[in-house]
């Protein structure tokens, strides 16, 4: 077990929570919460017990557990440090979808790509950062995005980067591989020419697509290797999982990796703090731009 991580003792008076398969007491939730918040810096209020029992019996029932009790010794000891990468993977939420919030790929597309289309082709470095990019839909419709208006952007030194602290979730997203349901709201456009046939009607991102983009695992609450600077940052429904002072920091080591005039995007119920002073809000939506640079 790592220094500073959560410990766990047997209660020693139970309280119940849900009812059910396996014994969940409060003190288990509590050093379930505990855990993942000083792991993975995401906040989980008394009101989600229910969610964190639905999503870990299938890990109490895969590892023969009678109780939820035995599961945190299990993830509290040296031996547990695996089914500890489980839980989180577990416990962290991967709801997206091509092109959602569909505002902000218009926004990408006519106020920072198109600008700079000359300047890319003579040799200038363009990057964008998705940061808890799920499955991978998020960080392809900025490349759909990018290659609508500059086809053979993979000849040019056009990149982005991809993390999220779930490594099940990026092995999804390396293979570039959607569902018909998943990939339906990709443009008839821009799937004939950037996504192949896949059985069972679902398609895959083309090579020249998926070359554009670099998967990495990173715990946002840990070191960050990437030096920057991205023109754009997409950090999307992201930050409302975590507190006001770990959104404050957050935010504002992304916005030091943010190069002057560049943008960043956040979800629509997310508000910029601990950096604002740093940025200009683009009025009526959640996209800040940085202060400073050309960009218009």
């Amino acid at each position: 077990m790592k220094p500073g991580a959560a410990t766990y003792s047997l209660p020693a008076k139970p309280q119940p929570l849900p009812a059910g398969e396996f014994g969940f007491e409060k003190e288990d939730f509590q050093f379930i919460a505990t855990t993942l918040y000083e792991d993975a810096g995401i906040h989980l209020p008394p009101t989600k017990a229910n969610l964190v029992y639905s999503r870990l019996t299938k890990r109490l029932r895969k590892l023969g557990l009678e109780s939820f009790r035995d599961y945190c010794a299990l993830v509290g000891s040296e031996e547990g440090s695996e089914e500890r990468a489980q839980m989180i993977a577990a416990l962290t939420t991967n709801v997206t979808r091509f092109f959602r919030e569909p505002h902000h790929f218009d926004h990408l597309k006519s106020r920072l790509v198109l600008p700079l289309i000359s300047e890319i082709k003579t040799g200038r470095r363009f990057r964008v950062w998705s940061a808890g990019c799920s499955s991978g839909q998020e960080p392809y419709s900025v490349v759909l995005s990018v290659l609508s208006l500059l086809p053979e952007a993979r000849s040019h030194n056009v990149r982005v980067l991809a993390t999220d602290i779930n490594p099940y979730v990026l092995e999804t997203a390396r293979k570039g591989v959607y569902s018909a349901e998943e990939s339906a709201s990709v443009p008839a456009e821009l799937k004939r020419s950037w996504m192949d046939p896949a059985p069972g009607g679902a398609h895959r991102l083309d090579e020249g697509a998926r070359a554009l983009v670099t998967f990495r695992q990173l715990n946002l609450m840990g070191a960050w290797p990437m030096s920057g600077p991205f023109d754009a940052v997409f950090c999307r429904n992201v930050v409302i999982y975590f507190d006001e002072k770990t959104q404050m920091r957050l935010l504002s080591r992304m916005a030091s990796l943010i190069r002057p005039g560049g943008y960043l995007y956040l979800g629509h119920s997310e508000r910029l703090i601990g950096a604002a002073e740093a940025f200009f809000k683009i009025d009526g939506t959640t996209v800040y731009r940085k202060l400073g640079g050309t960009t218009p």
